[in-house]
């Protein structure tokens, strides 16, 4: 018989939130059995912790992507649905979708509305997502973000809107799944990356932004303070400056891995432009990073800080640079 208990982690976030007169604000405070409604699928309830989002960091993350890779090792288990504040939402699946190799779903949801408002977001979205999870159509789906009805891969995922209910989109591929009254349709099922072993993260990695008429002293100040990488998001294709440049070579100099992003919401670096432009910074030693978005880059380059002896490579955020709709594998479109 097929496994059909989900297991449930709860983490907190505005989906656990209600006004809390002592703070004089939105705090997160419902445990787990807040969230249960009649209908769902038989759980297994694990309150991991009760922080918002803001204040996850990455070895909490680590240890999250941990605890449902214990989960989704029970073969009574079919598969995984965590509840999460949405200001870091999309890092620690994307961290849980680099350390996880199950064929069985994992399924990232919250909420954008407290769950005192007039009209809370988060029983909508925990339903939809407990029956993704539940789903044989989402074996080998991967680690996804469920918000109002769709499903978006790790990857790909971004949040766009601080407040809209519709927050979440994969400005590369799109949603990989619909989730609706019908049924679930599945829509793509994008590459999925070779796990990493989980030997650690590393806190000394730092995002850097790019801005008009940027210097090099940001990455100075970086290396200066001990930080062993340094992902810098660029300008259009992962553009810089020549002084931009000068300081990534610095940095290089001194052992720090440069990675280097597009500051833009789509599209990908590349090793087009001199003066300052992403050629010159690979030149300099800096590793393009293809789509993968910067926040997501830093988690990445921590993963790979940690677990390495030798120097991280380009080879390390080799990316497919087919155009993503080649990259699909189209669902039957039939309901669940």
């Amino acid at each position: 018989m097929a496994p059909r208990i989900v297991a449930l982690v709860s983490t907190g976030g505005t989906i656990a939130s209600r006004f809390s007169a002592d703070h004089g604000g939105l705090f997160s405070m419902d445990g787990p059995e807040a969230l249960l409604v009649p209908g769902l699928p038989t759980l297994r309830v694990d309150p991991f912790c009760n922080l918002g989002s803001n204040r996850i960091d990455l070895a909490l993350s680590l240890r999250l992507a941990q605890r449902i890779a214990a989960h989704l090792a029970d073969p009574d288990v079919a598969g995984c649905v965590v509840t999460h504040g949405t200001d870091t939402m999309e890092e620690s699946a994307f961290l849980a979708s680099r350390l996880i190799g199950s064929e069985k779903p994992v399924v990232f949801t919250g909420a954008q509305f407290a769950a005192d408002s007039p009209a809370p977001d988060g029983p909508g979205n925990l339903a939809a997502a407990l029956r993704l999870a539940a789903s044989r159509k989402a074996r080998g789906l991967g680690v996804v973000v469920v918000f109002d009805g769709s499903a978006y891969a790790a990857e790909d995922v971004t949040k766009i809107d601080a407040q809209a209910r519709a927050g979440f989109a994969g400005p590369h591929f799109g949603p990989v799944a619909r989730i609706g009254r019908a049924g679930i349709r599945l829509l793509a099922r994008p590459p999925r990356p070779v796990p990493l072993p989980a030997a650690g993260i590393s806190p000394d990695v730092a995002l850097l932004p790019a801005a008009m008429g940027m210097d090099g002293r940001s990455i100075d100040a970086l290396v200066a303070a001990g930080m062993q990488g340094i992902v810098i998001e660029g300008f259009g294709c992962g553009n810089g400056t020549p002084e931009l440049v000068a300081a990534v070579a610095r940095a290089r100099s001194r052992g720090v891995t440069c990675v280097v992003t597009t500051r833009c919401l789509r599209g990908e670096t590349r090793p087009l432009y001199a003066d300052g432009g992403a050629l010159d910074l690979q030149r300099a030693g800096a590793i393009l990073a293809g789509r993968l978005q910067g926040k997501k880059a830093r988690i990445l380059l921590a993963l790979l800080l940690a677990g390495r002896r030798g120097s991280v490579t380009a080879r390390d955020f080799g990316h497919d640079c087919r155009d993503p709709g080649q990259g699909r594998e189209l669902g039957t479109g039939r309901p669940d």
